[in-house]
């Protein structure tokens, strides 16, 4: 069951009924040796207890044996109840198996503002323990999804210098999803031994250019929590600047892979808008630009709709609050260019458009015409099916 994980890892699964009877709803990820911790997390400023104890986590020790994730409570903005549940879940676990409790990283996803069902807790944590070894993967995975209509993750393996080693990521989300690290939950594994400052760094890189460039419907979660365990359990190190590089593509390959995902399942969603910046003043612009465009709720529904209606795009490129002269920008919708310098072109391709605008992936292409700044970005468009899903989310 574990022959998609990195050697050293082991999972497990129980079915705690914290919302649903018949499903597992509680996971974990234990190491066999400690591993190197790399994280980022939500930059919302009601941070949920779990992530606050993961931060700490990371920020005295920087390394772990363990990831606890359950679904059906967020624990966030809980209080000092929530955080003392917290820690009392990871003393659960650590009585049970040896670890340390601060060796144990919590994740929690569900409703905001749910204290976690501590009796559920108690008669679960025994299961849960047993079956570690039992679950793999997508085993994990399934433990904490909520809305997701799919589980998320992948593996790749990377040879370096010293031999082969694995990467495995899971993931969680579907909606609420607009991350912003530095009820989105990720944990990528991999057995390759690497030090802890350009593990972090590499993540910290690899992130930015993944997970932070999707989103569903512009809403970050105060429970968004990315974790990198490191192992080293293949004996592999990853310590040449060649080494740390291809291991780093391998990191950015399979977040981009993964997060992904989320954008295609984003509740409701039957598309996936994938948006490019170019021609930007800065980065940040090319950023603020493709964000804005993105988080359109009228161009989300265009998308959603098939209707090839160009000036939405550009009326969100205007009002963006990025700096550029409006005379220069041109923009293509499916590859057919709809706006060039300022003017309309291209018209009699409105039929064409409304073919290529029934595919699941739409492309939209903005040329500033002022700069060498780029960004990309992916969004979901939006559908009934959200407001149906989010009107009743706690029913």
């Amino acid at each position: 069951m574990q022959d998609d994980l990195p050697k050293g890892f082991r999972a497990g699964a129980a079915a705690a009924c914290f919302k649903k009877a018949g499903r597992d709803d509680l996971g974990i990820i234990v190491s066999d040796i400690t591993a190197v911790l790399a994280g980022m997390f939500t930059q919302n400023l009601f941070k949920a207890a779990p992530v606050l104890v993961c931060q700490e986590i990371l920020a005295s020790r920087g390394t772990a044996r363990a990831v606890l994730a359950n679904s059906g409570q967020a624990n966030a903005c809980t209080g000092d109840e929530g955080l003392a549940n917290c820690r009392a879940t990871q003393a659960m676990v650590a009585g049970l198996t040896g670890l340390e409790a601060d060796e144990i990283l919590p994740l929690s996803t569900g409703v905001v503002g749910a204290h976690l069902k501590m009796d559920l807790w108690l008669e679960a944590v025994p299961s849960l323990v047993k079956n570690i070894g039992t679950r793999d993967a997508e085993g994990f995975t399934r433990a904490f999804m909520t809305t997701d209509a799919f589980p998320k993750f992948s593996m790749r393996e990377v040879t370096l210098a010293g031999g082969t080693v694995r990467l495995t990521v899971m993931a969680k989300g579907a909606g609420m999803i607009c991350p912003n690290m530095a009820t989105m939950l990720c944990v990528a594994l991999t057995d390759a031994k690497v030090e802890r400052e350009p593990w972090q760094a590499m993540f910290g890189r690899a992130v930015e250019k993944t997970f932070n460039r999707v989103s569903v419907d512009g809403d970050t979660s105060t429970n968004d929590t990315i974790l990198g365990l490191a192992n080293g359990a293949s004996g592999v190190v990853a310590q040449s600047d060649a080494d740390l590089a291809l291991l780093e593509e391998a990191l950015t390959d399979i977040l981009g892979t993964v997060s992904h995902m989320l954008v295609m399942d984003g509740e409701g969603a039957s598309k996936v808008i994938h948006i490019t910046v170019t021609g930007a003043a800065s980065d940040n612009d090319a950023r603020t630009v493709a964000r804005s465009v993105g988080h359109s709720q009228l161009v989300k529904t265009a998308i959603y709709g098939g209707d090839a209606n160009w000036g939405r795009i550009v009326t969100a490129v205007g009002y963006s609050g990025a700096k550029f002269d409006p005379t220069k920008v041109s923009m293509k919708l499916c590859g057919i260019e709809r706006f060039r310098k300022g003017c309309p072109v291209n018209e009699d391709q409105e039929d064409a458009l409304a073919e290529l605008l029934k595919a699941k992936d739409v492309q939209v292409e903005i040329d500033l015409g002022g700069g060498t700044g780029f960004y990309n970005f992916q969004a979901s468009d939006l559908g009934h099916e959200y407001v149906s899903l989010n009107s009743d989310y706690r029913s």
